[in-house]
């Protein structure tokens, strides 16, 4: 397997340096979610620190989008950069899937990797080796956000076999993004049986934008689906609105039914399958060691949150937040209000995030609960170190590999696995050097 792995290698010491532009609402935009650098309009370039930082200067260096914005408490931020120890190494595991968008790990230390645009999934084993695509899955919009997005493996899959994904479904008059989940049957022409719809995003819309699709199991096996706004404005005008999906994450049972503790379960006018609303798009969350979902959503142009996910809170969007439109026109008229929540921070110029992890392995022990999120437009794998729940620092790592970091998830073994977001997207694993 060594031999195998150093065929296929390709490794590199870190360097920081990078560029970063978010997505306009409403507008057309690449297939990460957000512009290429240089598409957007007025929109400014990151310039994060690197190396030992002996002053405590922040990582991000350049100047604000919208600086009248101040934060509501000191590390809400530009956290001070930090900077990691250990000399890393990066591993080509495999390459050749069309822009992938998520990993999840069989029991077997394979992986299922989605491919975003085409709709195909594959199992691939820890040497490289990709599978035919699985057969079974149901057909997808995979137009420029839209596609096979998440994948994770059911928490009782030793005796059910079950794997769940979410993914845009084409519906009479639109799209909507679905969770699915079915039997997976191995083999070397791997199929999946009995696939069943759990939960449709509600209502249909036509947009191939901001749909979410971030899938969360938690230790009492419920599941959270995170959901966007559609970037629309018809959409977008919804995410605060308790009879909508959009902009809200949702928990519900791994049969689809509703659990009864929700916030909302028995309110007139209210989705019961609401948790909590306010939100523009979510592509990242991760559980904490204590069983708290935490979440990266994107913002406009600025305005990139992390959010400490609580029961029936509203996180605000687009009443309030800390970006405006690609114009340069505002969206709020304040980053605060009355009964919703403030961001634990925020970026601008923005990150651009998809995908996270909490790290808890043992390769690694100066990460230990440090948070590391995909970057596309920033190009960068983000890491932030939290104390009492606050940002304390932050470090941009893997720039030297130019690549959109479009997934992060911790592997058995405690290696970092990565995918780029390309049309030669590549599968990356990270360990020390």
């Amino acid at each position: 397997m060594r031999s195998l792995l150093a065929s296929l290698a390709c490794t590199s010491l870190l360097t920081l340096a990078g560029t970063s532009h978010a997505q306009p609402a409403g507008k057309p935009a690449d297939q990460g979610g957000n512009l290429a650098p240089g598409q957007a309009k007025g929109s400014q370039q990151t310039d994060p620190r690197q190396g030992p930082n002996p002053t405590g200067a922040p990582v991000e260096q350049a100047p604000p989008n919208v600086p009248e914005f101040k934060p509501a408490f000191p590390g809400q931020t530009r956290a001070p950069a930090v900077n990691t120890r250990t000399a890393l190494q990066v591993t080509e595991v495999a390459s050749g899937f069309n822009k992938p968008w998520a990993i999840a790990f069989l029991p077997d230390k394979r992986m299922l990797v989605t491919e975003k645009p085409t709709g195909k999934l594959f199992i691939v084993t820890p040497e490289g080796k990709k599978s035919p695509a699985i057969a079974g899955l149901p057909k997808v919009d995979g137009r420029n956000q839209g596609g096979l997005l998440d994948v994770e493996v059911g928490p009782d899959y030793g005796t059910s076999g079950l794997i769940y994904w979410t993914y845009y479904e084409p519906r009479k008059g639109g799209n909507g993004l679905a969770v699915a989940r079915a039997k997976l049957v191995d083999g070397p022409k791997p199929k999946v049986e009995g696939v069943k719809v759990i939960f449709r995003m509600e209502p249909t819309l036509e947009s191939t934008l901001h749909a979410g699709g971030r899938l969360v199991f938690t230790p009492d096996g419920k599941l959270f689906v995170t959901l966007g706004e559609r970037s629309i404005m018809e959409g977008r005008v919804q995410a605060r609105d308790l009879k909508s999906d959009f902009g809200k994450i949702v928990r519900i049972n791994p049969d689809g039914s509703i659990p009864k503790d929700n916030p909302f379960v028995g309110q007139k006018d209210a989705r019961p399958e609401i948790w909590t609303l306010g939100h523009r798009n979510i592509l990242s969350a991760a559980l904490d060691s204590k069983g708290r979902l935490w979440e990266v959503e994107m913002g406009p142009r600025g305005g990139d949150e992390l959010n400490l996910i609580e029961r029936g809170k509203d996180y605000g969007w687009p009443t309030i937040g800390y970006g405006e439109e690609y114009s340069g026109e505002p969206i709020h008229k304040t980053t605060q209000g009355p009964g919703m929540e403030q961001p634990v921070y925020y970026w601008d110029p923005v990150i651009s995030p998809s995908g996270m992890t909490i790290y808890s392995g043992a390769l690694f022990p100066e990460w230990k609960g440090n948070f590391f999120i995909g970057g596309l437009s920033s190009t960068a794998l983000v890491r932030l170190v939290l104390e009492n729940d606050r940002v304390v620092g932050e470090e941009r790592l893997l720039m030297d590999q130019k690549a959109r970091i479009r997934e992060v998830v911790q592997g058995p073994e405690g290696a970092l696995y990565l995918l780029t977001d390309d049309s030669n997207g590549k599968l990356l694993k990270v360990t020390p050097r």
